[in-house]
């Protein structure tokens, strides 16, 4: 008895969109000459910073500092902060920086809006056409809007990514599997810019765009970053990621609280697929990315659990099989063996990385059953800071 199709299909999904793909960009960003750059210019445009943020008083007084030592010009700076219903000291810390910006004005929701909506009341207040929009926890290095700014130089960029840089790395935890998956995302995304302007979604915590690029975000949806990209590239701009506009985040280190936040994405992942689908079927590059970096990514884990259930029900006496069969046993066992090390101050790390993908795919599919159960508020807690 072989494998049934489903089971092929999803193999070839697997080690297409994981392997082969990021292997393909690499090879083909070697062989394309005359790269585009995009170094720093003596004349800066002005920009508006957009934060919301509830309950943010752990970072948001370091945030805002790092934005004040910035080489930018401050007088070519506006910022925004949108006070989210907070119950701490978020809104105190916030207006103390009206009186630090030369242009820096506060506002405060009396009741809960969520990331999103505070993004829709904002970004039409803004006084500029480039926005810079960051989350709370994101700090800036002095050169992050130096960089970032520069590609809008060219009149086809509508939207810029940031390089996420982590701090805070631990070894108790699933910061490091968590970083590395990021750093590789970064790669993929940079090249995807590179060669076709199509870099398939910045990460949320800061990017910037061309506030014609800006649509109201669907008040239910659950992911603005990535709409707001798609959006850019339905409208002709280029979307890529300006490596040198470093910024610093601490990156999640509990497992379970991981897990929740990548849920959450995946039901925003599902959400845009169903808003941006036509763009599959465009046929060009945007098509190409959308489909093989993202799209196989999100409907993996729909193969790969029956692919499992195939492996452990039927018994074929062929060392393939045997294979899985054992790759399999080892995932629970890796889960307790990790577990049981901790309890003794054991730190195994690589064991983590196989429990990180596995939790990452389990999240997309109890993101895609939210999904069809149906979502109706994009309100939602932020990451627990510095875990």
């Amino acid at each position: 008895m072989g494998f049934p199709f489903y089971f092929k299909v999803g193999v070839v999904f697997l080690v297409y969109s994981y392997v082969l793909y990021p292997v393909l960009l690499k090879a083909m960003l070697k062989k394309k000459r005359n790269l585009t750059s995009y170094p720093p210019t003596a004349v800066v445009p002005s920009l508006s910073i957009v934060i919301a943020a509830h309950n943010e008083e752990k970072v948001l007084r370091e945030k805002l500092d790092s934005i004040l030592n910035c080489t930018y010009p401050q007088q070519q700076i506006e910022l925004l902060i949108g006070i989210d219903n907070s119950t701490d000291f978020s809104a105190i810390i916030a207006k103390e920086y009206q009186h630090k910006f030369s242009s820096c004005t506060v506002y405060e929701f009396e009741q809960r809006q969520g990331k999103i909506q505070i993004v829709n009341a904002l970004v039409p207040k803004a006084k500029y056409d480039l926005i810079v929009l960051t989350d709370a926890n994101v700090l800036f290095t002095q050169e992050t809007l130096t960089y970032l700014q520069a590609p809008f130089n060219d009149p086809e960029i509508g939207l810029v990514d940031t390089r996420m840089q982590h701090y805070g790395l631990k070894n108790t935890g699933i910061s490091m599997p968590e970083s590395g998956y990021i750093a590789g995302e970064v790669e993929i995304k940079e090249a995807e810019g590179k060669l076709w302007g199509a870099m398939m979604g910045p990460f949320g915590g800061c990017f910037a765009f061309r506030k014609a690029c800006f649509e109201p975000i669907p008040a239910h949806f659950l992911v603005d970053d990535f709409f707001i990209n798609m959006t850019c590239i339905e409208k002709g701009f280029r979307c890529i990621t300006q490596k040198e506009a470093v910024v610093l985040e601490d990156v999640s280190n509990d497992l379970l609280i991981e897990f929740r936040r990548k849920i959450r994405i995946s039901s925003g992942n599902f959400q845009n697929l169903r808003r941006f689908w036509r763009l599959l079927f465009k046929f060009n590059w945007v098509s190409f990315t959308f489909f093989s970096h993202k799209v196989l990514r999100w409907i993996l884990p729909v193969f790969l659990f029956p692919m499992s259930f195939h492996i452990i029900g039927h018994n074929q006496a062929t060392w393939l099989h045997e294979l899985l069969y054992y790759f399999l046993l080892l995932i629970p066992i890796s889960f307790a063996v990790d577990y049981l090390a901790r309890k003794q101050n054991v730190q195994l790390i690589w064991l983590r990385y196989p429990i990180h993908f596995i939790s990452m795919n389990v999240a997309l599919l109890v993101g895609l059953f939210k999904f069809f159960g149906g979502i109706r508020s994009s309100v939602w807690q932020p990451t627990k800071r510095h875990q």
